[in-house]
């Protein structure tokens, strides 16, 4: 399971918010929404997201071993 709790935390860091997500960098509500559920994204939008928040991908998503 994909957990993207990290990107949270990154974004509040960075100082970027959702709305300059959508609004500055053209991002997708319907991809914002994938990230507020947890559900998968395209390698190219996590490097997307690595390139606007000048981060690594262990920034924007972590691995949730299951029991």
């Amino acid at each position: 399971m994909f957990s993207y709790e990290p990107l949270w935390e990154t974004m509040k860091e960075k100082g970027i918010t959702q709305y300059r997500l959508i609004n500055e960098f053209h991002f997708s509500t319907g991809t914002l929404d994938a990230l507020r559920k947890n559900q998968s994204i395209t390698m190219n939008t996590l490097d997307t997201l690595c390139q606007i928040l000048d981060c690594e991908p262990n920034d924007i998503v972590k691995i949730i071993k299951g029991k």
